[in-house]
Order: C-alpha cells, then structure tokens, then sequence
C-alpha cells in the first residue's frame, strides 16, 4: 500500500480531533504525505538542508518536527530551517540513570 492510500485511510477511521503524523526521510516522502493529507511530519534523521527543502515543500499545510539525530550543537541550524518543532533525544540519552529497587516481603517475613 502507498503512502497516499495509507494517509486517507488513517483520516478516515481516526476521530475527527485525531492529528494524523507520519514519519518521513526524505522530500518527496513528505511532500506526499502533506498531500494525502498528514497534519504533521516528523522529519526523520534528515540532513539541515533536506529540512530546509521538506519545509519549502510543504508549505505550511502541515506542522514540520524535526527528529533523530538533532543534537544540542545543532538544534539552532535546525531550527532556522523555519520547522514548528524539534525533537531532542539527548535530553533524555545523556540524563545518568538512578538506580532504584524496593524490596517486599509478604506475610511478616523478613528479607
């Protein structure tokens, strides 16, 4: 099935306040999915300049998220690409983890 064909029929099964995204990788992928009728984009692992070009394309008829391999040295070259939003992995990649456990023990019995 086409990108198009799988477009229309999300819209048409989903509640009419359901926003329809689809995750895109290049240009012509998102120029398509604008033209099924996505309301967002997701820009995936695309190159500064290939954004710049998926947003040209799609004229504002959709929300354009930029995502995967956005990195805090980059966000600012992405985000004058004019997208609406930014995904940004290495807020949550780099956190350091907590380890936590909690123990229980049933019936009075000690562990």
């Amino acid at each position: 099935m086409d990108l198009a064909t799988l477009v229309r029929d999300a819209r048409a099964r989903a509640p009419h306040t359901l926003r329809i995204e689809v995750e895109v990788t290049d240009v012509a992928m998102a120029r398509a999915a604008v033209e099924a009728g996505a309301d967002i984009v997701l820009l995936d692992n695309m190159a500064v300049e290939e954004m710049r070009r998926a947003v040209e394309e799609t004229g504002g008829r959709a929300l354009a998220e930029a995502s995967g391999g956005v990195t805090l040295e980059s966000v600012r070259a992405i985000a004058a690409t004019g997208v609406d939003l930014i995904s940004v992995g290495a807020l949550t990649h780099s956190a350091p983890a907590l380890d936590i456990s909690l123990e229980l023990s049933a019936g009075g019995d000690e562990a």
